[in-house]
């Protein structure tokens, strides 16, 4: 006998999109490969560039720091023979975009009429200057991001805060992230999840849960 009961993704269908910028519609950014490649670029110590962002980058994600006072505690707290300015064009310019992910979710949008929010770790400048550059409001239709809401994940409050916001069942929510961790917490309060490896594995994904393009 045959088991014609519907697939979860059937029984309770995705309305709702939550995607992570970094790692998933764009390179990280300002990781660790930018960071190394600005000390190289401009002269600086790696080890004590490494070490005083890490001791600050989480406040500047948050909002409580602006990206001025972060360079000046990790560039500028010495003088140096280049401008804030010339380092934030370089710290902007090592954004790239994922063209397939950045065509991909807007396909489903229109197709599947998805609601789509941004979960994500950014400061705010940077956050605003990646949101612009690559056109993300013109499908996303509000952002969770850390610097905007004062949470970041790991907290499972920033997922609480985006589950309200979107006033959709958790069950009706899928998760892309490019960290195993974070679709971890978020499956927490109900939300699946898939952590994003590369494009065809997440069409792959996608799909089993009924959004193919």
């Amino acid at each position: 006998m045959t088991d014609s009961s519907p697939s979860p993704a059937r029984a309770r269908p995705i309305t709702t999109l939550f995607v992570d910028i970094g790692g998933v519609l764009l390179g990280p950014g300002w990781g660790h490969v930018s960071r190394r490649l600005a000390a190289d670029t401009f002269g600086l110590d790696a080890a004590e560039m490494q070490q005083r962002h890490h001791l600050l980058f989480s406040t500047y994600e948050l909002g409580r720091l602006s990206l001025a006072d972060y360079l000046r505690q990790v560039v500028f707290y010495r003088p140096r023979s280049f401008s804030e300015a010339d380092f934030r064009e370089f710290m902007f310019a090592q954004s790239r975009p994922y063209p397939e992910m950045l065509a991909l979710i807007p396909q489903l949008k229109a197709r599947y009429q998805l609601k789509i929010a941004v979960v994500s770790n950014e400061g705010r400048e940077l956050n605003a200057h990646r949101i612009h550059t690559f056109g993300l409001a013109g499908f996303v239709d509000f952002f969770v991001s850390s610097s905007f809401v004062g949470l970041s994940k790991p907290d499972l409050n920033i997922f609480r805060l985006a589950l309200d916001l979107a006033q959709v069942p958790a069950a009706q929510v899928l998760y892309l992230d490019d960290q195993p961790l974070f679709v971890g917490i978020a499956a927490g309060l109900g939300i699946q999840g898939i952590c994003h490896l590369d494009y065809p594995t997440t069409c792959a994904e996608l799909a089993a849960f009924g959004l193919s393009v």
